[in-house]
């Protein structure tokens, strides 16, 4: 049964969030019937219950999605909550429909976009992966913490050529190391309020720590908010290469660390917008004409089901005309399918630039 304590919660959460102007995908789906099928419910090996997934949502009235899975099974104990979020979230994924099987595509297609280096900044695709047999943030144990970061850094420690780099523990990081990786915008801080309310930042900072190999372009954060974000990233415009490196960075670290997956949904993270391919990729670019003419913009960006957003991430105004510009489908299509859409439609939007 679930503790009187949480029931209380949920409740008084609930009826908080009710009442409130929320815009958030939980406010939308979360109806008085549903919130009662399933506020008895736990999850079998690791006893999250609603509360679990929703506190962030109830807390945040200005999320806009508002929940987030404490442990692998929650996307299937809480199945009728998170399914209709994910729909509306990944541009119509249906409870029926199946996540592909992973395709990273002919990885030589993908080329420099920007080859005269007049309006791209820099290129960057990322990816999150989750380590097999453990739960996501809520549920981890500090011993659970210690013990990924030794089998993340071993793994880490084995990569040859140009991977080849350091990891940098959190715990115990000198102040010159830390200004290092601050400088160099690699260092994640603890979890912003979000985070924290989903209970994602406990025993911090045992357990995270930042990995980059020597030339600075491949990156890995263990432990922030998932348990593996791998980023390949370079100044210009050159896609493939920087795709090319993700790629032979995830293959390599699957061969010695199983991750999550699931049937329906692809690969697991402790975000349902992560979700499937967990692929980001992204770029920031200047268009000063487009910039001027936000409508138009948007217009050629929805058409290829980019999301345009300031450089300081979401929420955030462009600055100088320089816009943060990424594929925003991640389940439903394959990897290379995910990254050939953020590489279409930004040719188009340089096309259109010149020509303004």
């Amino acid at each position: 049964m679930v503790d009187a304590a949480v029931l209380e919660k949920l409740e008084s959460g609930f009826k908080k969030l009710e009442a409130s102007d929320s815009k958030s995908l939980l406010k939308k789906y979360l109806t008085r019937e549903l919130f009662d099928k399933l506020k008895n419910l736990k999850t079998p090996t690791f006893g999250s219950t609603l509360l679990d997934v929703i506190q962030s949502g109830l807390e945040n009235h200005d999320s806009g999605v508002g929940i987030y899975a404490p442990d692998a099974e929650a996307y299937t104990i809480f199945a009728d909550l998170f399914d209709p979020i994910i729909e509306d979230y990944h541009g119509g994924f249906k409870k029926t429909d199946k996540h592909p099987a992973k395709d990273w595509g002919d990885v030589d297609s993908l080329g420099n976009l920007d080859p005269a280096g007049e309006f791209i900044i820099s290129t960057r695709v990322r990816c999150g992966r989750s380590l097999e047999g453990y739960p996501f943030n809520p549920c981890l144990t500090e011993g659970q913490y210690k013990e990924m970061e030794e089998k993340v850094s071993a793994t880490l420690s084995g990569f040859t050529g140009e991977l080849k780099g350091t990891y940098y523990p959190l715990t115990g990081m000198t102040k010159e190391t830390q200004q290092k990786l601050i400088d160099d915008h690699f260092l994640f801080k603890e979890g912003d309020r979000f985070l924290q309310a989903a209970n994602a930042c406990r025993f911090w900072p045992t357990g995270r720590g930042i990995f980059h190999n020597e030339n600075k372009t491949f990156l890995v954060w263990c432990n922030e908010e998932d348990h593996l974000r791998l980023i390949s990233m370079q100044m210009g415009g050159d896609l493939g290469q920087v795709y090319r490196r993700l790629v032979s960075a995830v293959n390599d670290i699957e061969k010695r660390v199983p991750f999550s997956h699931h049937d329906r949904l692809g690969f697991l993270t402790f975000c349902p917008t992560n979700l499937g391919t967990t692929v980001r990729a992204s770029v920031h670019i200047k268009v000063p004409k487009l910039a001027a003419n936000k409508a138009k913009l948007e217009e050629v960006a929805g058409k290829f089901n980019l999301q345009v957003r300031g450089t300081r991430g979401e929420h955030t105004e462009a600055e100088g005309g320089v816009y943060d510009i990424s594929n925003k489908r991640r389940m439903g299509l394959t990897e290379y399918e995910a990254v050939k859409e953020m590489n279409d439609g930004i040719a188009e939007i340089i096309k259109i630039e010149k020509e303004m």
